[in-house]
Order: structure tokens, then C-alpha cells, then sequence
């Protein structure tokens, strides 16, 4: 891990995440080919780029068409999206994954606290059926770090789920149960939990299993199936190695090392003010060794606190395996 990648864990304030932003910019503009070709045809040096909001962002469709690669390492491990069949999926290449496993790590500790003491339940058969899902990756090394004896995955056994919720409720133990969206509608259709203390995850997604919902309606029913007063979201694609959370309503925030800007819907170059509606622009500073600066094809609302809320997708644009839920 180099001095550059160690200093964007260690980002506290406004200056220095800009300044983080802008020596990997340069990095980026430098060795990163597609990104260098890109800012080659928008006629964009390098040199000329020295503020946070002048840096442009890579349209993410690339990551399904180009290696997207600063780093001249040989990849440790090649994520890639799910999709459905005749798709092409986005892949990233990692060349160093403890910088992932820094970012997850240090990211969930941030919004949840130390996982050691936490039980944490991952109920996601779409994401364990296939292979270089990054949140499994992550997942599993949040279960290894797990001490309690009843963390685990769960595929389509809900019988011995429920009866482990029900026996962790009694025993007031710290619960995290992370899901996709659809399997845990699938859960609460068999079984009613009346737990309010248990964290419910959604990672987002029906994954072609049933019809998109608001998500006003779905936290509403997830809320009254779970018994609990809020739903968390996880806010995190194969393109990225750092993920932002939400404690409820839809709203995430950020680590210190990530940051969203919001671009034009009619011109892309161009960033929008706060509280409009516009196209999520993501820096991630975890993507040293690939490409920071992503132009999704998620819509939002940025507010002023930096904090956002995804709002749904283009309407051109492919359906994203962790695809978050149209609002």
C-alpha cells in the first residue's frame, strides 16, 4: 500500500480530501488509459485542473467495455456485476485488495462500531449463486471478524432464520441482518418478527425476482414484517471500493474517503447546485488504483450536509445488478 493510499484512510476534513482528490487526479490523468483518452477528447489537461469541481468523472459504462487501470500490478481479483444473461457486465480490476478490505472495514465500523461482538446474518442467495460479487467479499470477511457463533450466511432456509432471530431477540444481542431486497420479502411473507432492535439491511434490488417497488412501500412493509422503527440501506456497485450507508428514509452518508457531487441531467460536464434533482457523480478515494471520479447512471438529491438520496436511474440505462430502488 503506498503513502498516497494511506493517507485517504486518514482524510478529516474538506482541504485535505481535496487535496487526496487532486494528487490522484493527476495520478489518474497520467496512467489510468481510458481515462487519459477521455480527458483527451474533452480537451481537458491535467495541468489546468485545480479545484475539487473542475475534475471530470468517468462515465461508468466504461468499466463494462475497458480494463480501467492506473496501477501497473497484476490484478488481485477481478469483481464484476451480476446481470442478466446476453449482458455485459462491468468488471473492476483490483490490483491491491487490502485497500477494499481497508475501506469496508473502516466504513462499517464508522456507521455500525466493531463487528467482533455483533451478530451479523446475510441473507443473500442472488449475490452467494454467482461469482466477483464485491459485497460477498465483503460480507464474508465481516463474518470472519464476527465473534458470535451465529453469524452466518443463509440461502433459502428461512425456517432456521426465523428461529435464530427469535433466540437472539431474547438474548438482547446486537443484531445486524443484512439482505436483498427481495429475499427479505420472500422472509416476512412466511414469517412476522417483532424485533426493534435488530438492524435490517437492504442492499437494494428485486434482481428480476418481483416488480420494483417505491421505497416508501417497501421499508413501510419491511418495517412491519421485521417489528422495527427504520430500514437501512448499503449504497455500494461492483465499480467502487467504498460504500455509503443509510440509518433510514433513503438519506446515506459518506466516509471521509467519498464524496457525491451531482452533474447536469441535460449537460454532463456540468455539476448541479444542492437540493436539485441530477446525475450522481461519485468520488472514491479507495479506487486509487483504477478510477476515482465515476459518473453513474444513478439520479439524486444531494443535500447541503453532503449527505443524498438516490432517486432512481436514467432511463436508457441497464439494470444494475445492485441496483437501488426507484423512489
Amino acid at each position: 500500500m503506498t503513502d498516497l493510499t494511506k493517507h485517504i484512510f486518514s482524510i478529516s476534513n474538506a482541504h485535505e480530501f481535496e487535496q487526496a482528490s487532486l494528487a490522484i487526479f493527476n495520478q489518474q490523468a497520467e496512467n489510468c488509459q481510458i481515462y487519459k483518452e477521455y480527458l483527451y477528447h474533452l480537451r481537458i489537461l491535467a495541468k489546468d485542473v485545480t479545484s475539487l469541481t473542475q475534475i471530470p468523472y468517468l462515465p461508468i459504462s466504461f468499466f463494462k467495455t475497458h480494463e480501467v487501470l492506473s496501477s501497473r500490478n497484476t490484478p488481485e481479483i477481478i469483481f464484476s456485476s451480476s446481470g442478466t444473461t446476453g449482458m455485459i457486465q462491468s468488471k473492476h480490476l483490483v490490483t491491491d485488495v487490502s485497500v477494499y478490505e481497508q475501506s469496508f472495514n473502516m466504513a462499517f465500523e464508522q456507521f455500525y462500531g466493531s463487528v467482533t461482538n455483533t451478530c451479523l446474518l446475510a441473507l443473500l442467495p442472488s449475490y452467494l449463486e454467482r461469482d466477483g460479487s464485491s459485497l460477498i467479499y465483503m460480507v464474508d470477511a465481516l463474518l470472519n471478524k464476527s465473534k458470535h457463533p451465529d453469524s452466518g450466511y443463509f440461502l433459502h432456509n428461512h425456517d432456521e432464520l426465523y428461529l435464530k432471530l427469535k433466540k437472539l431477540q431474547s438474548t438482547n444481542q446486537k443484531t445486524i441482518l443484512i439482505g436483498v431486497t427481495y429475499a427479505l420479502l420472500d422472509f416476512i411473507e412466511k414469517y412476522k418478527v417483532d424485533f426493534p432492535e435488530l438492524i435490517v439491511m437492504e442492499t437494494g434490488g428485486m434482481k428480476g425476482k418481483r416488480k420494483e417497488m417505491v421505497r416508501e412501500e417497501l421499508h413501510q412493509l419491511l418495517q412491519r414484517g421485521f417489528g422495527v422503527q427504520a430500514i437501512h440501506s448499503e449504497y455500494g456497485m461492483t465499480e467502487l471500493l467504498s460504500q455509503a450507508y443509510s440509518y433510514g428514509n433513503g438519506v446515506f452518508n459518506c466516509p471521509p474517503w467519498m464524496k457525491i457531487f451531482l452533474r447536469d441531467t441535460n449537460d454532463p460536464l456540468s455539476l448541479s447546485p444542492n437540493n436539485k434533482t441530477g446525475g450522481i457523480n461519485i468520488i472514491d478515494l479507495a479506487n486509487v488504483n483504477s478510477c476515482s471520479f465515476i459518473a453513474t447512471q444513478d439520479l439524486g438529491k444531494l443535500f447541503p450536509d453532503g449527505s443524498f438520496e438516490v432517486l432512481g436511474r436514467f432511463d436508457n440505462a441497464d439494470i444494475r445488478g445492485c441496483n437501488l430502488l426507484v423512489n
